[in-house]
């Protein structure tokens, strides 16, 4: 294929995702110098390549269902906290400005900032994660090769239907088709990837994970409320932004979390951390599993 083509192809998919333009087989035809005919090509060019065209009327767009337009977005993506700080960002500068229009437009053309992360990998760990970004985009099974389970302390093969990714990479999210669970699995603990030619098959048990604002995910929302001092509340806000949304100012120096935790883990490390910073309340529940942690400290 000629170069001068390719970039046509490439003009005209950029014109397909762009949800800001309205755009006919005709207005494409015009932007890419091409006849109406040669556009209706292009068209069947990327619906036999896998692409999934939406047509309304006379308008044509590229479907964010695509199997590659998922793919590639999934290329250049920004986690859930990224995405909160953001948009934080966008609502402080002038509403009226040009540049921030058009940075809130190409971001909502691409990104759905109800689940998103980023592209962020240990060195070694690349083919690892671009195998799984291929299945995911694919919507295929894969096997995780000697997946190393701390739980279990054994090593084994895992046949997976890989969802999405956990903040900054460090976990994928799948459902497992021998214990027929959503889980995650650590990035770090799997040994290699096969992808196999098998499409989905469990789609109805897929579920969409949930995580609480320490990056702890599950199924069972535990309800804790911690009164924090100013100096708890600026750090906690600084390591975990989206805890902004269930922090609440109660006094001068005083601050209120109240939010759901899917793990103590999380909020067990920040509260003994800060211990002369932080109050537990009516979550009796959250206190023994810190005295737990406290009795087995070694210090």
């Amino acid at each position: 294929m000629d170069q001068p083509k390719i970039e046509r192809l490439l003009r005209m998919m950029q014109l397909l995702t762009d949800r800001s333009r309205v755009c006919t087989v005709d207005t494409l035809a015009a932007a890419i110098g091409v006849s109406q005919r040669t556009a209706y090509r292009y068209l069947d060019t990327f619906e036999s390549g896998g692409l999934l065209i939406e047509r309304e009327g006379s308008r044509v767009s590229l479907s964010r269902d695509s199997k590659y337009f998922r793919m590639i977005s999934e290329l250049a993506y920004f986690n859930k906290e990224e995405a909160y700080i953001i948009k934080r960002a966008l609502e402080v500068l002038s509403p009226d400005s040009q540049a921030v229009r058009s940075i809130k437009i190409k971001l909502a053309n691409i990104y759905d900032f109800s689940d998103v992360a980023t592209l962020l990998t240990r060195p070694g760990r690349e083919d690892v994660v671009s195998s799984l970004l291929f299945a995911i985009a694919e919507e295929r099974q894969v096997v995780l090769k000697d997946y190393h389970s701390i739980n279990t302390r054994n090593i084994s093969d895992r046949l997976v239907e890989p969802l999405s990714f956990s903040l900054n990479m460090v976990s994928v999210y799948c459902y497992e088709v021998k214990s027929g669970m959503c889980k995650y699995f650590r990035i770090e603990r799997i040994g290699g990837v096969d992808v196999t030619e098998v499409s989905w098959e469990h789609r109805g048990a897929h579920k969409t994970p949930s995580v609480d604002v320490f990056r702890f995910s599950g199924d069972n929302p535990m309800r804790v409320k911690l009164r924090l001092t100013m100096v708890a509340a600026t750090l906690l806000l600084e390591e975990f932004p989206l805890s902004e949304q269930y922090l609440t100012q109660i006094g001068d120096n005083m601050f209120l979390l109240d939010c759901d935790l899917y793990d103590y883990q999380g909020a067990a490390r920040f509260v003994l951390g800060l211990c002369n910073e932080i109050e537990v309340l009516d979550s009796p529940e959250f206190v023994n599993y810190l005295n737990e942690k406290r009795a087995g400290s070694k210090f």
